[in-house]
């Protein structure tokens, strides 16, 4: 039901919608950022006419909707000891905070 492939050294994950999705959140890019200073200048960016919503997804202003994700959380989410309060802080955000959740 998903399928991940690459652009121009760019990688962008997919998920089949169904017939009844249209052009719309069953869509998203994905942007996977190392530093915070790359979530913050990806983030502004795509919001300068868009709007954040919540765990590091958003609209740009043409409606598409995007993630920008922290290349970090993945090794928090897989650490048993850590993952539930990793969990509970990135709902808590819009954009995601990299200190915030390392020292979930």
């Amino acid at each position: 039901m998903g399928i991940r492939f690459s652009l121009d050294g760019q990688s962008f994950s997919t998920i089949n919608g169904g017939p009844v999705f249209q052009f719309n959140e069953a869509i998203s890019l994905q942007v996977y950022c190392d530093t915070q200073e790359e979530i913050d200048y990806y983030w502004d960016k795509l919001t300068e006419k868009g709007v954040g919503v919540q765990c590091g997804w958003l609209k740009d202003q043409f409606d598409v909707s995007w993630q920008v994700v922290p290349t970090v959380l993945e090794k928090l989410l897989n650490d048993p000891s850590r993952a539930n309060r990793v969990t509970k802080g990135f709902l808590q955000m819009k954009k995601f905070d990299i200190e915030k959740l390392k020292s979930a």
